[in-house]
């Protein structure tokens, strides 16, 4: 069966594509016809992709790779009229793209502003600028911001990034509220918070209990396709219950009036294992 989404007649526009889940995105989406424009830092990996692109499309005029670096700002606008220019309409917006610089206490300001620039303003930026023309265009369309199990359950030892990802998570929730009350939408535009699982990523060894990039894109498919907002991807370790049974702990951690982060709390460690694993 055809997706309303996924299909030869859409284009897709992918960040942080060069590697892991934006790649295997990039070429899941290729594979099926799709236009593809594919956005990271420039480099051999990009440009490897850019080859492999090319390798499974028809029309290579269908393939767009642009090299840019998402915390300078102006990029979402240049990368908007690019894609705009070559590939049309949009019905794809995946922004996957992600620092991991300086999320610790021991960052420099610097690299935490660079930071929420990547993770959080590019994801802003390029939502908002997309956002009118797929309402305008009519067609079914898609914004999928890239969560984390980290902006949901705060585990301590980088704040930073989990900062920047509690905040996707907000943004995406007011983005969706903000489609579906917009009477010229009529449901065709929507948005979804992608949070994988333990994921194998850039050009990590694959190691026995996560998740490989492609099925992390599979199970994201499905889900944009049967109507799920969150996508909270289980792995080979974690299981979707326990996936539950740790964010519903760490909302508690509010109603019951515990410590903030107890489940890594020397008083409630115990309880929190038994409930949590």
């Amino acid at each position: 069966m055809t997706s309303p989404l996924f299909n030869q007649h859409n284009a897709a526009l992918i960040t942080g594509a060069a590697m892991g889940i934006g790649r295997a995105t990039a070429l899941a989406c290729a594979r099926i016809g799709m236009r593809i424009a594919a956005v990271d830092l420039p480099g051999p990996d990009l440009d490897a992709l850019e080859k492999e692109l090319d390798s499974v499309t028809d029309n290579p005029a269908h393939t767009l790779c642009i090299a840019a670096d998402l915390s300078e700002q102006g990029s979402a606008a240049h990368i908007f009229s690019r894609v705009t220019d070559q590939l049309g309409s949009v019905n794809l917006l995946m922004n996957n793209a992600v620092s991991r610089e300086g999320r610790t206490f021991d960052g420099t300001t610097d690299q935490w502003r660079r930071l929420f620039d990547v993770n959080l303003w590019a994801v802003v930026e390029a939502s908002r600028l997309f956002m009118p023309e797929m309402i305008k265009n009519g067609q079914r369309a898609a914004i999928v911001n890239v969560g984390s199990k980290q902006g949901i359950t705060n585990p301590p030892g980088t704040p930073a990034y989990n900062m920047s990802k509690a905040a996707v998570k907000s943004f995406t929730e007011q983005l969706e509220h903000e489609l579906r009350s917009n009477e010229q939408n009529h449901g065709q535009v929507t948005s979804h918070l992608l949070v994988p699982g333990w994921t194998t990523t850039g050009k990590n060894e694959h190691k026995q209990g996560a998740w490989l990039p492609e099925q992390v894109v599979d199970y994201m498919m499905q889900a944009i396709d049967r109507g799920s907002f969150y996508i909270v991807c289980p792995d080979d370790e974690v299981s979707s219950d326990m996936d539950n049974r740790r964010i519903i702990w760490g909302a508690e951690d509010i109603t019951k009036d515990r410590p903030p982060l107890s489940r890594w709390h020397a008083g409630f460690r115990e309880a929190a294992d038994k409930a949590c694993s």
